[in-house]
C-alpha cells in the first residue's frame, strides 16, 4: 500500500477532480466556524437587574434606588446588584410615608431579598438570548457554561462513533449523512421550549458536526496528491472554518435574536444536499478494505475528470499485501495496542486536549473583551486567516515537531504576559490575547495535519477521531476556565498559559513525519522516542526492503 501514490501519479495534483474534491470538502467546514461558536451570542448574558414589577407604586426616587449598589469584584466599582433588591414591602412602605432614600432612610439598613419577580435585562444589543428566555443567572448562572460544555460532550462522542463508523463504512456515507444530520438538528433547535430541551438537541448537534468535520479532513487528506494535501490539511479546511467563524458575528449583528439568528446559521445546510454525486470515496480506504475494483474505479472516474488515459492495471500489484495486512479489521483499540503507537497517542491526547482548553476559552472569551461584542468576535476570527497561513507554510517547509513546539510554546508565553499588563492598559491586554490566540490557532491546525499524517491509513479516521474526542475534555472545561474570571481575571490566562507552553515542551517527543509518505498500515508508522522496534506484526516483503533501505540511510525519529 505504500505504492498508491506512486500508481495514481499520472492523475496529476491539481486537475479538475482534484479541485472539485478540495472545494466541496472545504464547503463541509463552514458550519463548523459558526455553530459551535455561535453560542458566543445566543448565550450571552446581558446587563441585568431585578425587576420591579409595573403595577407596583412607587415613586420615581424609590424605584430608582431600589437596587442596592454593590463593589464590582475586578474593578473595585459601585455597581447596581444583579442578584439582589431591597426588600419590596419596605420599599413601598417607605414610598408611601414619602421618605427619601438617601435621605429620610439609611439604604444601607434596609433588608434585601431575591428577585422574586424575574429580571429586567438591557435590550439595547439583545432581543433575546437563551439566558434571557430562561433566566441563566443569579443561582442559575451556572447553567450557561454547561451549555457549552454539553455541546462539547456531543463532540466528544462524534469524535468516537464518527470514526468507527468511518474506518468501518466508509468516509463518504459517514460524511453525508452527518451533513444531514446537522442540519435537522440545529433546525429542530430553534423550536426548543426549555433550557434542558436546547441543551440535549445541542448535544446532537455537536455530535454531528465534529463527524462532518473529521470525516471531511481525512478524506481530502487521503484522496490528495502529497502537495494538495499539506494545503488543505493545513490552509484549506481551516480558512473555511475561519470563513464560518467570520460570517458569524456579522449575521449576528444584524439578527439579534436567538431563535432566528439559529435558523439563519441552520438553514444553508441544505445546499449540502447534492455532495452525495461529487463527492467520491477514498480510494485508500476502500484498499484497506480489499475492494481493489471499486478503488479502480474511482481512480478510473477521476481520471477521466482530468481528461487522462489510465493504465490498463492500476492497483494489480498491491493486491497480494492488501490481502495480509490491508483486509486486517483495525478498530480504536489498535491506538493503544503496541508500545510505540500507544506512546505517540498517548502524547497527542494530551497536546489536542490543551489545545482545544486554549482555541475554545479564547473564542468563548471574546463577548467579554472590552468594547464591542461583535468587532471583537469578528477580530477573534480574522486573526485566524494568517495562522493558517503560517501553518501551510511551516507544514510545508518546517519540521513538525519544532513547529508544534514553537507555536505552542509561544501561545503559552503571550498568556502568561497578560497578568503583567496594568488594568488600565486594555488595549495592550486585547493585543497579548489576540497573539495568543494566532499562535494557538497556528498549533490546532498544525495538529490535525499532523495527526493525519503520522497514522496509517487503516487507523487515520479513528485517530483524528480519538485525538478530537480525547481533547473535547479540554473544550467541555474550557467554559469554566472563562467562569474563573468572576474569582480573578488573570486566573485563566496563567492556567492556560502555563497548560500550553508545558504542551509544548511535550510535543518535542513526538517523532518527526516531514518528508516521510503517507503510512497505510502500522508497520509504517514512524517512531516514537525510545520505541525502537518494529510493532509486532508481520512484514511484508517490500517492508523487509524498506528496512533494509532505512539501515543504510537511517531516519531520525
Amino acid at each position: 500500500m505504500s505504492d498508491v501514490e506512486d500508481a495514481t501519479a499520472f492523475l496529476g495534483e491539481w486537475g479538475r477532480f482534484q479541485q472539485q474534491v478540495f472545494l466541496l470538502l472545504c464547503l463541509t467546514v463552514i458550519p463548523n466556524g459558526f455553530t459551535g461558536l455561535s453560542i458566543v451570542f445566543i448565550a450571552d448574558t446581558p446587563p441585568h437587574r431585578c425587576l420591579i414589577p409595573a403595577h407596583v407604586n412607587l415613586t420615581a426616587a424609590w424605584r430608582n434606588s431600589s437596587i442596592p449598589l454593590e463593589e464590582e469584584s475586578h474593578s473595585g466599582a459601585l455597581v447596581p446588584s444583579k442578584c439582589s433588591r431591597y426588600k419590596l414591602e419596605d420599599v413601598q412602605s417607605f414610598s408611601d410615608r414619602g421618605l427619601l432614600p438617601g435621605v429620610d432612610v439609611n439604604l444601607s439598613y434596609v433588608a434585601t431579598e431575591h428577585c422574586l419577580d424575574g429580571w429586567e435585562y438591557d435590550r439595547s444589543v439583545y432581543i433575546s438570548t437563551i439566558t434571557t428566555e430562561w433566566d441563566l443567572v443569579c443561582d442559575d448562572r451556572w447553567k450557561n457554561p454547561l451549555t457549552s460544555s454539553l455541546y462539547f460532550c456531543g463532540v466528544l462522542t462524534g469524535s468516537f462513533i464518527s470514526g468507527q463508523f468511518s474506518d468501518r463504512y466508509g468516509r463518504k456515507i459517514v460524511l453525508c449523512v452527518t451533513v444531514a444530520l446537522q442540519t435537522v438538528f440545529a433546525v429542530i433547535q430553534v423550536f426548543a421550549s426549555s433550557w434542558a430541551v436546547f441543551c440535549a438537541i445541542y448535544f446532537l448537534v455537536g455530535m454531528a458536526l465534529i463527524s462532518t468535520y473529521v470525516t471531511a479532513f481525512v478524506l481530502g487528506t487521503e484522496i490528495l496528491g502529497p502537495r494538495v494535501r499539506t494545503i488543505y490539511s493545513t490552509a484549506g479546511v481551516s480558512l473555511f472554518f475561519a470563513g464560518g467563524y467570520m460570517l458569524m458575528p456579522v449575521v449576528a449583528f444584524f439578527v439579534r435574536d436567538w431563535r432566528m439568528l439559529r435558523l439563519g446559521l441552520a438553514l444553508p445546510g441544505i445546499l449540502y444536499v447534492p455532495l452525495w454525486w461529487y463527492i467520491p470515496e477514498s480510494p485508500r480506504w476502500l484498499l484497506s478494505q480489499g475492494r481493489v475494483e471499486e478503488a479502480e474505479a474511482v481512480i478510473r472516474a477521476a481520471a477521466k475528470r482530468n481528461n487522462i488515459e489510465p493504465p490498463s492495471v492500476i492497483f494489480g500489484s498491491l493486491k497480494k499485501e492488501l490481502q495480509s495486512e490491508g483486509r486486517r479489521a483495525h478498530n480504536i483499540c489498535d491506538l493503544l495496542g503496541s508500545r510505540n503507537i500507544r506512546w505517540i497517542s498517548v502524547t497527542l491526547w494530551l497536546v489536542w486536549n490543551t489545545l482545544t482548553i486554549a482555541y475554545f476559552a479564547l473564542s468563548l472569551n471574546t463577548a467579554n473583551l472590552h468594547g464591542n461584542a461583535y468587532f471583537n468576535c469578528f477580530l477573534s476570527a480574522v486573526v485566524e486567516i494568517p495562522a493558517y497561513f503560517l501553518s501551510w507554510v511551516m507544514f510545508r517547509w518546517c519540521s513538525r515537531r519544532l513547529s508544534l513546539f514553537s507555536t505552542l510554546f509561544m501561545g503559552g508565553v503571550f498568556l502568561l504576559f497578560i497578568q503583567l499588563v496594568p488594568t488600565n492598559l486594555i488595549y495592550v491586554s486585547i493585543s497579548l490575547e489576540m497573539m495568543g490566540k494566532f499562535a494557538v490557532t497556528t498549533a490546532f491546525a498544525l495538529a490535525y495535519a499532523y495527526t493525519a499524517e503520522v497514522y496509517p491509513t487503516v487507523l487515520r479516521n479513528s485517530a483524528v477521531g480519538a485525538c478530537s474526542m480525547a481533547s473535547r475534555i479540554g473544550s467541555i472545561t474550557a467554559p469554566y476556565f472563562i467562569y474563573l474570571r468572576s474569582y480573578s481575571i488573570s486566573l485563566p490566562y496563567i492556567l492556560m498559559g502555563s497548560l500550553t507552553a508545558l504542551s509544548g515542551l511535550l510535543s518535542l517527543l513526538l517523532p518527526e513525519s516531514y518528508g516521510m509518505p503517507l503510512p497505510d498500515t502500522i508497520t509504517h508508522m514512524q517512531h516514537f522516542p525510545g520505541c525502537c522496534k518494529k510493532t509486532p506484526y508481520t512484514l511484508t516483503h517490500r517492508e523487509e526492503k524498506e528496512n533494509k533501505a532505512e539501515r543504510k540511510s537511517p531516519v531520525l525519529p
